[in-house]
């Protein structure tokens, strides 16, 4: 699908596979979506603008390579973003982080603001929005939306699974970003969750399923 990349690394496919059987743990849910969301970020920021730099080694100068312009902010959409969280920050520490806290309504489906923090810096950095399902795709542009009118211009939308009903909608109501997925699923069911999916993100990662 055009603006979108399927991220087919083979341990991001099995840990996705492992993260899919209904039995796994609490634990084990949370470790994985860890360990994605780092795996993930590897390839998000594959095309990350750098600048040369002189350094001194022990045993002399040469030239280095560095990320240039202003760090990255990470925009976990809560509260299942925040599972990527920890394993893209331990590639990038030094990136700021914006909170956004969006549920879906379970009658209308629709996405409810809750809460908003964000840099006050937006539009001088590249912003990564992290939510591991795209299913009706109804808080990612919400919440696209939240950042771009904090200035924000640079965005891309970064997510565990997606449906094609989430895809054509996040792409229609925000054309300039991009989405980086580790698959697309079939469908949506009459209840808005991902078909094969692996359920609610958010309770599996906190035990409330």
């Amino acid at each position: 699908m055009q603006g979108v990349t399927v991220v087919d690394h083979p341990l991001v496919q099995h840990k996705l596979t492992l993260m899919r059987e209904k039995e796994r743990s609490t634990k084990g849910f949370r470790q994985l979506l860890n360990e994605i969301g780092m795996l993930l970020c590897y390839e998000v920021t594959r095309d990350l603008p750098v600048e040369h730099i002189e350094i001194e080694t022990p045993l002399t100068k040469t030239q280095g390579v560095q990320i240039a312009g202003k760090k990255l902010v990470f925009a976990p959409i809560l509260r299942a973003g925040v599972g990527f969280l920890d394993g893209m920050l331990t590639l990038v520490p030094a990136a700021r982080v914006a909170h956004i806290g969006l549920y879906r309504d379970p009658e209308s489906l629709q996405a409810v603001e809750y809460y908003f923090k964000a840099p006050s810096d937006l539009a001088d950095r590249m912003v990564l929005v992290l939510d591991p399902m795209l299913a009706t795709a109804n808080s990612a542009v919400a919440a696209i939306e939240r950042l771009k009118e904090r200035g924000a211009k640079d965005l891309r939308f970064v997510c565990l699974l997606a449906a094609p009903e989430g895809i054509e909608r996040l792409r229609s109501a925000h054309p300039d970003v991009h989405i980086w997925t580790a698959s697309i699923d079939e469908r949506l069911n009459d209840h808005g969750y991902i078909v094969p999916g692996l359920g609610d993100a958010g309770d599996r990662m906190y035990g409330t399923r």
